[in-house]
């Protein structure tokens, strides 16, 4: 079977909790790539689990190609959620930063309606990125629940959050890791 490449997919990127501003990685990916397009939610300042898994497995359902999931933090939560729900399969999913949605201690707290994260493996294959020092989740968590995915886990070192603030808006690592991950799907 030949490689993936960008043409073959929709790409569908899913930001976390207040979107990804214009530096991020996300927005900057988004522009690049011709077959890309960001899953908008209603409210981005006051995420609501049922409504934005709905319009996740919206987008899954809309596209003319097999959907690969780029998510970044409250995004993970959100795809892996859609992806059990859509009636379309999903090629893929790259995750990045995923919070930790079972930590009472997460700040803003609703952000813990997004969770449990399901433990049971994906059906599609995943690659999941995860930071030494992300203040939203321990690395051993992203690293345990990567785990229970079946997803091929990367460690980003003392990364932050991965994302514009951190100093990962061009992130071209990042770019580099997908690209490959997309030739393997």
């Amino acid at each position: 079977m030949p490689a993936m490449k960008v043409k073959d997919a929709d790409i569908l990127i899913i930001p976390g909790y207040t979107n990804s501003g214009p530096d991020h990685w996300q927005s900057r990916w988004q522009d690049r790539l011709s077959t890309a397009r960001r899953v908008e939610q209603a409210e981005w300042s006051k995420p609501v689990r049922d409504d934005w898994v709905a319009n996740v497995v919206r987008a899954i359902e809309e596209g003319e190609r097999p959907a690969v999931l780029v998510a970044h933090s409250l995004g993970v939560p959100t795809a892996i959620h859609a992806a059990r729900q859509a009636s379309r399969p999903v090629a893929g999913a790259f995750f990045v930063a995923p919070p930790d949605v079972a930590n009472p201690a997460i700040r803003p707290k609703h952000l813990m309606t997004f969770g449990p994260y399901p433990r049971d493996p994906l059906p599609f294959p995943s690659l999941t990125i995860a930071s030494r020092n992300d203040p939203f989740c321990a690395f051993e968590v992203a690293e345990d629940i990567a785990g229970a995915w079946g997803s091929l886990f990367i460690d980003a070192g003392e990364a932050g959050h991965i994302n514009a603030d951190s100093g990962h808006g061009p992130w071209p690592e990042g770019s580099m890791t997908f690209a490959s991950f997309l030739t393997r799907l």
